[in-house]
């Protein structure tokens, strides 16, 4: 059950509002996002050069923002751990471990459609 007085269009700006504050939050705390963030902006104009048909530019855009979306879920998840505690606990190091390693198989898949697409293009 929602909040009270929380739903409608109040809803929706105190949800864009958290949306926003958290990719703030990840621009500043998160070293790996801001790189993350500039490769994808600079990659952006390479997808509309590289991409023949618009499915193709979407494809290859929608990778990089994939990779960014895989990395606020890994982030999200290093600060609730790091808040719970400062103890080495193996549940917590296997946790992490996990999140970089899907952050890992997302630049993965992206690096593979954009090899895909260049291999295309220039093979």
């Amino acid at each position: 059950m929602g909040k009270p007085g929380n739903t409608g269009i109040r809803r929706v700006i105190r949800a864009t509002r958290y949306s926003a504050q958290g990719l703030a939050h990840a621009w500043r705390h998160e070293a790996a996002f801001r790189q993350e963030v500039v490769v994808s902006l600079l990659l952006f104009p390479a997808a509309l050069w590289l991409g023949q048909t618009p499915l193709e530019r979407l494809l290859l855009v929608a990778t990089c923002i994939f990779v960014l979306v895989v990395e606020l879920l890994n982030s999200a998840v290093e600060a609730a751990i790091d808040r719970v505690g400062e103890e080495q606990h193996e549940l917590s190091g296997r946790a992490k471990d996990m999140g970089s390693a899907a952050v890992m198989v997302s630049l993965m898949l992206s690096g593979a459609v954009w090899i895909m697409f260049l291999w295309q293009r220039f093979a």
